[in-house]
Parts: C-alpha cells; sequence; structure tokens
C-alpha cells in the first residue's frame, strides 16, 4: 500500500492509502520525490474542472523522483534512475497528432489532471514518458522542470528573438520562468506584477518590474522603448485587466502570447489587433524538446530554481499547502515532499 493525496469534491483534499500499480509491459514504477503544486492544481481544487477531472482523483504533474522498477519490454531505465515525466498521453490517430502536434491531440490525457498523478509516494507511468535528469541537478530544484517546460514551449511560440522587447504581464511562477527564458534568449524584458511579494522576487533575479496599480504600464513601455511598443507581450495574469495591458503594450506588428487560462471569454480591443496588425498566439503546454531545454537551463543555474521555491512541505499536508497558496501572500511556489519520514526506512 501508499500514500496519497487525493481531490474528492470541490475544495476537498484528502490523503488515503492506496494499492499502487504494479508496472505492466512498457511501464515504470516511479517513487516520487517532490511535487509541485501549480495554478491548473488550484483549478482542479476549486472545483472548476469538475467536468473533466473523475474524483477520487490523485493531483500532481510537476515533479521529480527515481525509478523503483521496470516493466517488461522496457529498456534504457533502471531502479535509481533520477528522472522526471512528460505528463502527456496522446492516441496518435487524431488529426492533431497526425500533423505533429501530439501534445494538442485532440483525446490528450493529461496525467495528474485526466488519470491519476504524482501526489503519491509510488506511481506507474508509461516507460516513453521519462526524462532523464542530470545528477548534479536536485530532486527538489529538478521539479520545476515542468513549468520551466512551459515557459521554453511559450517563449518559442511567440518567437522570442533575442534584442527584443518583451513584456510579461503577471509575476508568478510561470510568468517569471518565462522572463527568465526570455532574457537568456537575448531579449529586454519587464515583468507587470501588483504583488510586492512577486516583484521584489523578480527584483532579485535581476528582472526589472513594474506594479501596474503604481505607474502607466503603457506609457512606461513607450518610455523604455523610445515609443516603439513591445515587442512581444505574454498575458499570464488570467485577469481581464491583464489582458487589456498586454494589447496595449504591443508596438506594430507585436505578438500577443497567450498563457493563462481564461475560464470566461474577454473583451479584446480587436481595433488595435486591426490597426497595428498584431498577432495572437496560443500556446499550451509543451514537447519532448522543451522538456529537454528546461533541464538544461535548471541544470545549469540559467533558471536559479532554488529561489522560486517558497515551502516545501510533506505529503501529509498538502491539502493545507493549496489553501495557502490560495490565499496569495508571499508564496511563489510550494512543494509537496512525497518521500517526507521515509527516507532512510526503505519504503
Amino acid at each position: 500500500m501508499t500514500l496519497a493525496v487525493r481531490y474528492t469534491a470541490a475544495r476537498t483534499l484528502v490523503t488515503a492509502v492506496v494499492e499502487p500499480v504494479e508496472p505492466g509491459p512498457g511501464e515504470v514504477l516511479l517513487a516520487p520525490a517532490y511535487v509541485g503544486i501549480c495554478g491548473t492544481d488550484l483549478h482542479v481544487f476549486h472545483g472548476d474542472m469538475d467536468a473533466r477531472v473523475v474524483a477520487p482523483a490523485v493531483l500532481g504533474h510537476e515533479m521529480s523522483g527515481r525509478v523503483v522498477r521496470v516493466g517488461a519490454g522496457v529498456e534504457g531505465w533502471r531502479a535509481g534512475d533520477a528522472v522526471t515525466v512528460m505528463p502527456l498521453r496522446w492516441d496518435s490517430t487524431c488529426a492533431a497528432c497526425l500533423s505533429g502536434y501530439r501534445h494538442v491531440c485532440r483525446n490528450l490525457d493529461f496525467m495528474g489532471i485526466d488519470s491519476p498523478g504524482a501526489m503519491q509516494r509510488r506511481w506507474t507511468v508509461p516507460a516513453a514518458t521519462l526524462v532523464r535528469l542530470p545528477g548534479s541537478l536536485a530532486l527538489d530544484r529538478a521539479a520545476l522542470v515542468e513549468p520551466t517546460a512551459v515557459a521554453v514551449h511559450d517563449v518559442g511560440r511567440a518567437e522570442v528573438r533575442a534584442g527584443e522587447w518583451v513584456v510579461v504581464v503577471g509575476g508568478g511562477p510561470v510568468g517569471v520562468l518565462i522572463a527568465l527564458v526570455a532574457r537568456a534568449a537575448g531579449a529586454e524584458v519587464r515583468v507587470v506584477e501588483p504583488s510586492a511579494h512577486r516583484r521584489e522576487l523578480a527584483g532579485e533575479l535581476g528582472l526589472v518590474t513594474w506594479d501596474p496599480a503604481a505607474e502607466d504600464v503603457p506609457e512606461a513601455v513607450r518610455g523604455w522603448t523610445g515609443g516603439a511598443g513591445a515587442d512581444v507581450a505574454f498575458e499570464v495574469s488570467g485577469a481581464a485587466a491583464g489582458v487589456d495591458t498586454a494589447v496595449e503594450v504591443l508596438g506594430v506588428r507585436g505578438r500577443l502570447c497567450l498563457v493563462a487560462i481564461h475560464s470566461r471569454p474577454r473583451e479584446v480591443d480587436l481595433h488595435r489587433f486591426f490597426w497595428r496588425e498584431l498577432t495572437l498566439v496560443g500556446a499550451r503546454l509543451y514537447d519532448r524538446s522543451d522538456f529537454e531545454r528546461a533541464v538544461a537551463l535548471l541544470a545549469d543555474g540559467t533558471v536559479p530554481a532554488e529561489r522560486l521555491i517558497s515551502r516545501v512541505v510533506p505529503l501529509t499536508e498538502a491539502p493545507a499547502a493549496f489553501e495557502a497558496l490560495e490565499g496569495g501572500g508571499d508564496v511563489m511556489k510550494i512543494l509537496v515532499d512525497c518521500a517526507a519520514g521515509t527516507r532512510g526506512a526503505g519504503a
């Protein structure tokens, strides 16, 4: 038996003892070490995804861990290997898959949402989802590979180039990661964020921030760019005001990359899109090359994961951690330590 955190109803998470699934052919049994809690997990916690999530559901898709056992036919992996998981399973038959866009498969299984996730002490996954971690990358920091892969994909979708002016609207974990990845690509970056704590953290990482409550952000962008406007804006806030800001800061032929999940339709100034020949780009998830790039950025310190981790809690305290994140405040990324209390005990 193993311990897991399960979503049972809106705003209800419980820790429960469950039967681990033995790995079948082509599968691997993992011991998750650390699992990050993200905004999508909070959407599930709030009950916003009940039409998709079948309760009781084990959450978690930002993870690091080690191989425990491999199933029949699995090659290249052995017990003790450090790994993360690209939590996507696709059907390989739909139009999206056949066009080479498997990450937006029409029947995509996003593990941790559509099927059991990593917030448990034992997790069985397809071997094809494993991504190897270098020995130099600590497992707590490696739990940020998945959100960093999101940022890598977003920056790639927006086609950010060296020397471009980039505005990131929303300075939460993914927004800061996008800013760091865009900076690594050679862009000039500004982050718009109302939280003083998050602005302070971004500043410690060498990022310049603006408080939308204290200054006119579009005017600040015009001053920064010599009146040209930003080349790229990332909307990561999920708020209507964030959409307005992201559109307003763009210069002629600017690109707006939509990253946040907007649960309701938003009004958009389409006249501005027409007048300045703007482009709107959607960015969802990632592919394996994004994951591999994310591993490299974390391993070489380009993304200083340790600065983004606000707190680490044991598996039994995960429900309280969700409430802490929901309340905002001085929190960036909370990790769940799935092995707390078991290290050295043979569990």
